[in-house]
C-alpha cells in the first residue's frame, strides 16, 4: 500500500472531466490522520456540529486508490462502447467520510444531444458538467416528502399507525381506509406504481382526484410494491393540512434551514444554463425536457408533487446527508429530531426480504449501495440518474448525480455508476489485520472464484483449526472453507463454528453475511488423514460487498502445531487473494 502522505485525489482522467476539486493535504496532516476503520463502526450520531469540509481522502484516513479507480470509471460510462450507447452524458460525483468531502467529480456533458435518436448537438453547444450543475433529482424528491411528513409526526400533527383518511378523508375511497400513513411511507400500502395521470386525466384537480380515488391491487400490508401514488399522497395531505404548497413547505423547513440554496421545484428559467437536460419527449410532445421537471405526472401537476419535482445540486444533496449523519441537524439548524432520523433508517419492512425500508429512505439495497450496504444504510434513487447512499455505521456518504435519459431512457441504466461510487468508498475504510500486519483479502470481483489452500497435511487425531474471519457479503456470494483428500480432485465442505463476541453459531461451511463489520472467530475440527484445506469465495455476476478477510490461520492439536500461517505465511497459495495491509 502506499503510505498516507503520497495519496491524493483522482486527477482529472479525460478533457471531459471538468472541476475536479484536487484535495491535497499537508504532510503533516496527513500522517497524523488515523486510519479510518470499515471494521470499526461508529455507534450513534455524528456531533450536530459537524459541517462539511473538503479534505483529501489520505487526510480523511483512506486509501484514494479504489476513489480513483470508481471516479475513472465513472468517467469511463461516458463514451460509447462500440455500438453500445454510452450509460449517461454526464455525472457529478461526491463522495464523503466522517465530515469531510474526500472527492468532488464534474464529467461529462449536461447537455450534448439535439433528439431522442442520439444526434448530437454541435460541439459548441455542448455543455459541460460543472461541480454546481442542478439535476432533476426524481423520486428521490421522495425523502424530501417524507421529511416533511416526519415532521408534522414530530409536530402532534399525524400519527404514524393512523389511517391516512383520518386526515384526507377522501382518500378513504375504493377500500381504502385502514392503510396507514406508515403504510404509504413504506410502501406497503397496496396501491398500484403508477398511473398515466398526465395522459388520463385533463387537469390538475382531475389527477389528483383519480389518486385519491384509485383502488388498492392487494390489502394493505400485505406486499411491498413501490408506488408513485404513495407519496402523492403524502403531498396531498402535507399541502391540505398545512394551507401551504408542497415548494413552501420544502423551502421553509428543509432547504431554507440548510441552506441547500440550489434545491427546489421549478427552477427559475434563469439557472437553465446550470441544468442537466434530460430526455427528448415526443409523447407528450415536449421535445428535449430542460429545465423542467422530467417525470410527466409531476410535469402534469404543476411541478410540485409528492413523488418527483425537486431539483438538486451534489452539494447541496451532501448537506442534506451530513445532516442525516449528525442526527437530524446542519450547521445550528435542526429540521428532524435524532429518533425521527432513526425511525427513517430503521426496516419497517421485516415481513418482505429484501424490500428493506425506513420511513421514506430505502435500506440496505446493495444494488445501489455496494460495499457501503447495511441494515442501516440508507438511501434513494432517481429515474433521471440520480443516487443518494448515506452510511450511518462508516459516518460516509455516496452522491452520484447524471443525465442518465438523454437523451432517451432506452439508452441504459447508471446503476453500474452508483455502485462503483459506493464500492469505492467502501474499500477506501480499512479493515485492520488481526495478526501481524496483512491478512488475506479475496478481493470484491463479481463472477470470480479465489481460492487460498493449504499443502498437504497429514491431520493426527484431535486437531483442529482456527482462524480469524472477517465477512461482508451479499447471500449469494459465499465463502466456504473445504477438504480434499485426493490432491484436490474434489472437495467438501468442513462445518466450522464462528464465535461474535460471545456468541457461537454452528455453519454448514459457508458463509455469507453483511452488516456486522468486525471480525469473527472460526473454529474445525478436523477429521485425520492427509487432506488439504482451503479458503474458496465465489461471486455471481452482480453485486458485491466489502469482501471476505481471513487471518491467523493455525492448526494445531495434541501432537503439535502443524500449520501457523503468520509464521509461515508461504504454507497458503493464494489463487485470487492478495496479502493487504488494510
Amino acid at each position: 500500500m502506499r503510505s498516507p502522505g503520497t495519496r491524493v485525489a483522482i486527477a482529472l482522467v479525460s478533457a471531459a472531466v471538468v472541476g475536479m476539486s484536487l484535495l491535497v493535504p499537508s504532510s503533516a496532516v496527513a500522517h497524523s490522520t488515523p486510519e479510518a476503520r470499515y471494521d470499526q463502526p461508529f455507534t450513534g450520531f455524528a456531533s450536530t456540529g459537524t459541517v462539511l469540509a473538503d479534505r483529501s481522502p489520505a487526510a480523511a484516513g483512506l486509501d484514494a486508490a479504489p476513489i480513483d479507480d470508481a471516479l475513472a470509471q465513472i468517467a469511463g460510462w461516458e463514451e460509447p462502447s462500440g455500438a453500445v450507447h454510452p450509460l449517461y452524458a454526464g455525472a457529478v460525483t461526491l463522495l464523503g467520510h466522517d465530515g469531510a468531502v474526500v472527492a468532488r467529480q464534474a464529467s461529462g456533458y449536461a447537455v450534448r444531444y439535439a433528439d431522442g435518436a442520439g444526434t448530437e448537438l454541435p460541439h459548441d453547444k455542448w455543455v459541460p458538467m460543472a461541480q454546481d450543475t442542478i439535476f432533476d433529482m426524481a423520486s428521490v424528491s421522495k425523502l424530501f416528502t417524507s421529511i416533511l411528513v416526519m415532521q408534522q409526526i414530530e409536530r402532534g400533527a399525524i400519527r404514524l399507525e393512523e389511517p391516512v383518511a383520518t386526515y384526507l378523508p377522501a382518500f378513504g375511497a375504493n377500500g381504502k381506509g385502514s392503510i396507514t400513513v406508515r403504510q404509504l411511507l413504506t410502501h406497503t400500502s397496496g396501491l398500484k406504481p403508477w398511473m398515466p395521470l398526465w395522459s388520463g386525466w385533463p387537469d390538475k384537480a382531475s389527477r389528483i382526484a383519480a389518486v385519491l380515488d384509485v383502488a388498492p391491487t392487494s390489502p394493505p400490508g400485505t406486499t411491498y410494491v413501490y408506488s408513485d401514488l404513495n407519496l402523492i399522497t403524502l403531498g396531498v395531505l402535507l399541502e391540505r393540512q398545512t394551507g401551504q404548497g408542497l415548494d413552501q413547505l420544502v423551502r421553509e423547513r428543509i432547504t431554507g434551514p440548510l441552506a441547500m440554496k440550489d434545491t427546489g421545484y421549478n427552477p427559475a428559467a434563469s439557472l437553465k444554463p446550470r441544468i442537466a437536460a434530460t430526455e427528448f419527449q415526443a409523447s407528450p410532445p415536449r421535445g428535449m425536457v430542460w429545465g423542467e421537471v422530467h417525470d410527466e405526472n409531476a410535469w402534469s401537476l404543476g411541478g410540485v408533487a409528492g413523488h418527483a419535482g425537486v431539483f438538486s445540486t451534489a452539494q447541496d444533496m451532501a448537506i442534506l446527508a451530513q445532516s442525516m449523519l449528525n442526527g437530524g441537524a446542519y450547521a445550528g439548524h435542526r429540521i428532524l429530531s435524532p429518533g425521527s432520523v432513526t425511525m427513517m433508517t430503521t426496516n419497517f419492512n421485516a415481513a418482505f426480504p429484501g424490500s428493506s425500508h425506513g420511513l421514506g429512505f430505502e435500506l440496505d439495497q446493495r444494488w445501489y449501495m455496494g460495499g457501503l450496504s447495511s441494515p442501516t444504510t440508507a438511501g434513494h434513487t432517481g429515474y433521471t440518474g440520480t443516487s443518494i447512499v448515506i452510511d450511518m455505521m462508516s459516518r460516509s456518504f455516496a452522491i452520484v448525480l447524471s443525465n442518465r435519459v438523454h437523451p432517451s431512457r432506452s439508452w441504459g441504466s447508471n446503476n453500474p455508476a452508483r455502485r462503483a461510487a459506493a464500492q469505492g468508498l467502501a474499500l477506501s475504510l480499512g479493515v485492520r489485520p488481526q495478526q501481524g500486519r496483512t491478512a488475506w483479502f479475496s478481493g470484491t470481483r463479481d463472477a470470480t472464484t479465489a481460492t487460498l489452500t493449504t499443502g498437504v497435511l497429514e491431520v493426527p487425531a484431535q486437531t483442529s483449526l482456527v482462524f480469524d474471519l472477517f465477512v461482508d457479503t451479499e447471500s449469494s456470494d459465499p465463502m466456504t472453507l473445504e477438504a480434499s483428500a485426493d490432491s484436490g480432485a474434489t472437495w467438501h465442505p468442513v462445518p466450522f463454528t464462528v464465535r461474535d463476541r460471545g456468541s457461537v453459531t454452528q455453519t454448514d461451511g459457508s458463509i455469507a453475511i453483511s452488516g456486522t463489520r468486525h471480525w469473527l472467530q472460526a473454529r474445525a475440527d478436523l477429521a485425520t488423514g492427509l487432506q488439504q484445506l482451503r479458503w474458496r469465495y465465489t461471486t455471481d455476476a452482480s453485486y458485491t460487498g466489502r469482501g471476505v478477510y481471513v487471518d491467523g490461520v493455525r492448526i494445531a492439536g495434541a501432537q503439535g502445531t502443524l500449520l501457523d500461517s503468520e509464521r509461515h505465511p508461504e504454507a497458503l497459495v493464494a489463487q485470487g487473494w492478495t496479502e493487504a495491509t488494510r
